[in-house]
């Protein structure tokens, strides 16, 4: 059997957005050789399918992110922290009501005037006490 090039599998993708949802029905019990859950709508057979032919010619997931998506189902991963990692020693400096604060990223979390907190949230809450103001605080100084 000869194997597929990248035109054929996007066209074969592709082609999936002109099938009605019998048709895609029909589809999924060729791809994965069992019957569609009845709930999914045609837009989810669609991407499904998409995403097995797409895996079948470019490879799935690495291992790590397998394991990760197990861990994440099971409930036995932690949980995946958005946005960018501040690394230990980064000093961050913010000024509040005409006083400059200087907080420094340490591995356990943030060092303020001598003080270890867990997030920049405690930080925050213990520099204004106010949460409105918190929020502006924490808030990325281009926003500002």
């Amino acid at each position: 059997m000869k194997k597929a090039k990248e035109t054929e599998i996007r066209a074969e993708v592709e082609n999936l957005r002109s099938l009605d949802k019998d048709d895609l029905r029909a589809r999924w019990c060729k791809t994965f050789g069992k019957e569609p859950p009845p709930a999914l709508t045609k837009d989810l057979l669609g991407r499904m399918i998409a995403w097995r032919i797409q895996e079948k010619f470019y490879g799935g997931h690495d291992k790590a992110t397998i394991k990760l998506l197990d861990g994440l189902v099971r409930g036995e991963a932690e949980k995946l922290e958005a946005g960018p990692r501040l690394k230990p020693g980064t000093v961050l400096m913010r000024e509040h009501r005409g006083v400059r604060h200087t907080v420094t990223v340490v591995l356990n979390g943030f060092v303020w005037q001598g003080q270890t907190f867990p997030s920049l949230t405690t930080v925050a809450r213990a520099i204004t006490g106010d949460l409105v103001e918190r929020a502006a605080l924490l808030r990325p100084a281009h926003q500002t």
